[in-house]
This record gives C-alpha cells, structure tokens and sequence, in this order.
C-alpha cells in the first residue's frame, strides 16, 4: 500500500502526547555497590517522584523507597546525587523536607538530620569515621542560603559537622580510598562552575577535623570536573585549561595532563554527581567524551596515556560508572531512548537494565538527526541537529515544503543531544521539521566556543538560530514562511528575544522563559543570581544592557503568536516574567494563549501537564496556520484569536 498525501500537521502519529508524557522516565545518577546496581529515576506518572531502583546480582529490579518518599535534592535548586549506599545501607535525601534519611533492608527511612531550612545533596559515605560527607545548603538565616560541606553522623546521632565554608559554593566532596584525604570543588560570585572552579584537598584527622587544606588546581579562569580518587589514592579530574575539558591528575606533588585531546570530558555542573569516567583498575580508566554534540566511549590505559575508542551504538552517554570490567551508564542514540545500560568493556556485550521509555513504536516513524554546520555572524560556524519530517504512512503533496521548529535548549550553557527524544519525534511524525540547534554557548564545542556567548546572550543565540534556520530555507529543505521557534527557560529567552527583536518567525511557544533579565537577576536564587554578570554585564551597572535585551520592554515589535507555559511555583523564573509577556501581547491585539500548571516548579514533571502542555502547543499552531488536526485535542483558549 502507497502511503497517504497529506499536509503538514494533519499526519496521525502513534506518538502521542500521552507516551511521550507517561511513559518517559528521566534517570538520574547511578551508584554501584557491590554486585548491586542502584540509579534514581524521576517518573511522571507519579507526579514526578524521584523513586532509586535497584538492579540486583540477578537481574531483579525493585523500589528502594516507597511513597511519599523521594530522592530529590533542592541544594542550587538543581539539585542531584541525593543518594549514596554502603554495604547494603541506602541514605538518600528527601525532596519535601530535605532531610537526609538512612534506610536500612526492611526498616522505615530514619532521619539523620535535624527539621528546619537546611538542604542536602552530594552524599558520600566516610566509612572510616562512619559519617555522611556532603553539601550543606543553609536557608535558615536572611539573604543568601549558605553553602558549606560538612560532615553527617550516619548513625543518627549528634548535629551535621562544619568541615569547610566561606565560599559561595561547594560540590564534590569525595574521601580518598583509606579515608586520609579528601578533596574538593570550590567557588564564588560572580562564576558560574564552568566558568572556573577550584580543586582543593585536606588531611583528614581521626577526629573528623581537615588540616593542610591545598588548592591544587583551578581558578577564576579555569574550569575543574569530578574530582576523582584512583585505588591507588591519586587524585583526577577534568581540567579546561587547554581550552577543553581533558582528564587530569595530581601525582606526586605535581599537576599533569592524561589525555589532551579537542573533546569534553567534563560537562557543565548543573546538577551535583556528574561522572564521564571511573576506574577499571589502578592502571585503566573508562570514560566518555562529547564532540559536537556527540559522544564516545573508550578506555585509557594510565600507564601510556592511551586512549582507545570503544565501539558502541550510543551517541548520548551520562552517570558513567565502573565496577570490574563494567561499565554501567545511562546512553541513548538517534533510535534509542535513554536507558540504563551495563557493558562488558572486554567483550562488548551490552545489557540493557532499564529503558526510559517502554514502547514499541515502529521505526517508520522515526527521523534520524543530521549533524550541520552553518555560517552565523562575523563569518563563524556553529552547529546544529536536524530531523526531517518521517511516518512511514504519510509523504507531503508534490512541492510542498514542511513548516520547521527550532528548539532552543537551555541553559543556556548546556548541549542538544541525539538521543531518541519522542517530544522530537512527536512533531517530526506529524509532518514537521525538526532543528535543534546547539547555538554559540553550548557545551561540547570547546571552551572558546562556550565563551563565545559571554556579554552577547540574547545576541549571538539568537543569530545563530535565525542563521540555522534561514539556512535550511536556502538549503530547499523547509518553508520559510511556517518557521517556529520553541524553547524552555533560557531557551524560552532566546525564543522570545528571536520573535521579538528579529523579523523572521512566524510562530513560538515559551516554556516558563525568560522575558525581564533584571528582574531574573533580582528575583531568581542564589546559584544564578550572578550568572547573567558574564552572559550579560555587572548588574546593576549594565542596567542599561539588561532593559534592552529584555524582550518585555520591547514587546511592541512582537507581531507574532506565542503560547506561553508556566508553573506556578517556580523559583527559578516566576511566573510574573511570564505574566507581563501576555499582558503586553493581549493589549496589542497579538493572538496569545497562557496555560499554568498548580505543583509545578522549573520544569513540568507530572505526566498530566506535560500531556496537557504538549497538545495545547499542536492546537495553538493548528490554529494559527490553519491545518486539521488528526488527534483529538482539547481546544486551548487563544486571545485575539
């Protein structure tokens, strides 16, 4: 049977706003402790709880914490690694009150922390002095919440002790294998961690008490990832002082590169538990590193500081751990959703643990990402991922082009993978074009790359997504007068600024994005509040910079529909940034649509809402370019329709 002619939006998909809503898991760290395998994954279909999974010697999964427990950690808002085990022994944080809890086999969570306003996260497990050393995040004061590291009797007894504090930020607390040492990353206003961070490590004396603490590596300018000890007791890490993150260690007093390669080995710090490497012996590493979006996997032999290429089908590698031979890791590709994985790195055998997504949608439906490269401003290149539109039942009339959507991701210092996402394929199985562009800022490309947006965003992001799309246009491949632009967070920032200060979308939808950067500088939390110093200027003597790039102020020039999306309890961007946007769209006669969502913060987890916000935005567009629907949505109230 021929496939069916239709328009572009009308093609019936299998993926629907349901599965890609609740069907899709979101894992998080992986911790290994003996032959067990335990990972966090936060579920949708229970609104978003944090539930960790364990993976037994034989192969049997099952729920380490039962409802209305969930391992989420607050700490910079992001949170991450909000558990650890040891010997069997499960100690985790709990989002709602943020209080760590040791959990024991067949025994109700105890708390180990005191009630009141203090956040937790990075947990790892002194067995030496029998303590929990982690992130301590203090809000019980005015001003800003205090960042410290400090020490947790694992027994339950006695108040968390102050190991070391004075800066703005702390993470990556890890004690050395005879529990001697311990090192540490350090920071301050205005830096961002990837901006520069510093390496410190300490004696650590039988009374708990760190003495000799040493900065061994790292600064304002130089950028440290996951401090590692080796079995031996050497320390690594992922320096960007050659300009990429390359794998690094203290040896013998002295500072030296392992592998210095163009490629990233680290990645933006913005959860706690990061991990592209661990040890398969004293003498061999196993580790991952993005290119351009992609990434690899290979072992390095320490010895002849070689590295090999691992052949594998992932393109998108995360939460790398080791255990003998193993490695255990969340990966994906262009035809793979996430998963949990463990591969034989002897014999390349690959056990699938845990898919993300449980569904057996044909392949037909799926389009493959092509890698592009496109000139932008001043001549420069930059990068993106492109899915044309693919249903294995459907083909467009003759000389018809599809309507494209770019996605901005967000950050803005962060990366588009090409692991299969069904939010992509959803639109790319109904007839749409698909651009996700990895705009100057984005990690993967190299330090120069990332600071190419430093005092240009809202600037340099926008030009390179107009650049990307107008060249697809040129290219043939797309209709230049059906282009949307889409985004969440920072990418709803750039989405905005595209629409308001340039003339070339047609459409948009912003996923609690930013629209007043003063007021974001003003209102969000402590871990941003200074991030727009680099992005932006100094605030408040850029002031003038910040109401300019501000799409609010300059909501006049809009003359495109937009569909707004919002949580009412983010802290991040409230949803007054989002609120003045319509405002200003509705009294200018500019078709608008506002959906909120109760119990959601920055970045929708129920099932129900991501549902609900994914179908509202195919709706918004229907309505704006005038195709029928093939799937039975329900209508979205469209202002100035």
């Amino acid at each position: 049977m021929g496939k069916r002619i239709a328009f572009p939006g009308s093609w019936r998909s299998p993926i629907t706003a349901d599965l890609v809503a609740g069907q899709s898991i979101r894992f998080g760290e992986i911790i290994i402790d003996d032959d067990n395998i335990f990972w966090v994954e936060s579920r949708p279909a229970e609104h978003g709880r944090s539930v960790i999974v364990c993976c037994d010697a034989n192969g049997k999964l099952s729920d380490m914490i039962a409802a209305p427990y969930s391992a989420r950690s607050r700490v910079h808002e992001y949170g991450g690694a909000a558990f650890t085990v040891r010997e069997g022994v499960l100690f985790f944080t709990n989002f709602s009150d943020q209080r760590v809890y040791r959990k024991e086999p067949n025994h109700d969570p105890l708390p180990l922390t005191p009630e009141g306003d203090r956040r937790y996260a990075d947990l790892q497990v002194d067995a030496r002095l029998g303590r929990m050393v982690c992130v301590q995040e203090d809000h019980s004061r005015k001003g800003e919440p205090v960042n410290a590291i400090v020490g947790i009797d694992i027994s339950g007894t006695g108040k968390p002790q102050l190991l070391v504090s004075g800066n703005d930020f702390y993470a990556s607390p890890r004690c050395s294998p005879d529990g001697s040492k311990v090192a540490w990353l350090t920071w301050n206003h205005p830096n961002m961690p990837w901006d520069g961070t510093e390496l410190w490590i300490a004696d650590v004396d039988r009374g708990g008490t760190l003495s000799n603490l040493n900065r061994i590596a790292g600064g304002i300018s130089e950028s440290i990832f996951q401090p590692e000890w080796s079995p031996e007791g050497i320390l690594y890490f992922a320096s960007d002082r050659s300009g990429w993150w390359n794998l690094c260690r203290f040896m013998n007093g002295k500072y030296e590169c392992v592998i210095e390669m163009d490629a990233e080995f680290g990645m933006p710090l913005w959860n706690f538990g990061l991990s592209t490497y661990g040890f398969l012996s004293s003498d061999r590493i196993a580790c991952t590193y993005n290119q351009k979006g992609i990434f690899n996997l290979a072992i390095i032999d320490l010895h002849k500081k070689m590295l090999t290429q691992v052949a594998s089908q992932f393109t998108e590698i995360a939460h790398l751990k080791t255990t003998g031979d193993h490695v255990v890791f969340q990966g994906g590709s262009s035809i793979r959703s996430m998963m949990v994985v463990k591969f034989n790195t002897r014999t390349s055998k690959e056990t699938v643990i845990k898919r993300s997504e449980d569904n057996r949608i044909d392949p037909g439906y799926f389009s493959s990402p092509v890698s592009i490269e496109f000139k932008t401003t001043d001549d420069l290149i930059s990068y993106g991922f492109y899915y044309p539109p693919q249903n294995k039942e459907y083909d467009l009339p003759p000389n018809e082009l599809p309507p494209l959507i770019v996605i901005t991701h967000g950050g803005p210092t962060s990366c588009s993978y090409t692991s299969l996402d069904l939010k992509i394929q959803f639109w790319t199985s109904r007839g749409f074009a698909v651009l996700d562009v990895n705009y100057a800022g984005s990690t993967g490309f190299g330090r120069p790359y990332r600071e190419r947006l430093k005092g240009n965003w809202g600037i340099v992001d926008v030009d390179d997504c107009v650049n990307a799309a107008r060249y697809l246009v040129d290219e043939g491949l797309v209709d230049g007068s059906r282009v949307i632009i889409r985004g969440g967070s920072a990418g709803g920032y750039t989405t905005l600024c595209a629409l308001t200060f340039r003339d070339f979308f047609k459409a948009g939808a912003s996923y609690y994005g930013i629209s007043d950067l003063e007021t974001l500088t003003r209102d969000t939390h402590k871990f941003e509040s200074r991030y727009l110093d680099s992005l932006v200027g100094s605030y408040p003597e850029a002031r003038k910079t910040y109401l300019e790039r501000s799409p609010f102020y300059y909501a006049e020039r809009l003359a495109s529909p937009v569909i707004f999306f919002q949580g009412l309890e983010d802290e991040v961007v409230p949803p007054a940034q989002a609120e003045k946007m319509v405002n200003v769209l509705r009294e200018k006669g500019i078709p608008v649509a506002y959906l909120t969502f109760e119990e959601e913060q920055h970045g929708f987890r129920r099932s129900d809402n991501i549902s609900r916000a994914l179908e509202a935005e195919l709706y918004f567009y229907s309505r704006i370019f005038g195709f029928e629907l093939s799937d039975n949505v329900e209508p979205v109230e469209i202002e100035n329709p």
